[in-house]
């Protein structure tokens, strides 16, 4: 069967239909192409991540021990109660009896 530019044709079963199927692939071929072009060119626009080290100095984020944060400010015994109740919860043994 050849395919026409025509309106109207018929597909393999003779059932007529309203557009050819080169002219629905080209748009569809159009926007695929589109598509990869744009990924390609956004892929081109990474720049390179680069560390600068200076020798001998920590450049991160400065560590807290777990006892400092809000809820405690830095009671460490506090900190452990607080720890050991929260396991004693997860206990089964416990949330059982």
């Amino acid at each position: 069967m050849s395919v026409s530019r025509s309106r109207l044709t018929k597909d393999e079963f003779g059932r007529g239909t309203a557009r050819s199927m080169t002219t629905l692939m080209t748009p569809r071929f159009a926007v695929v192409a589109v598509g990869a072009l744009a990924l390609l060119l956004a892929a081109c626009g990474e720049r390179p991540q680069v560390i600068e080290y200076k020798q001998g100095t920590y450049q991160g984020k400065p560590d807290q021990l777990p006892s400092g944060g809000a809820p405690w400010n830095g009671n460490k015994t506090e900190w452990e109660s607080a720890v050991k109740n929260r396991n004693q919860a997860q206990n089964e043994y416990k949330r059982t009896n």
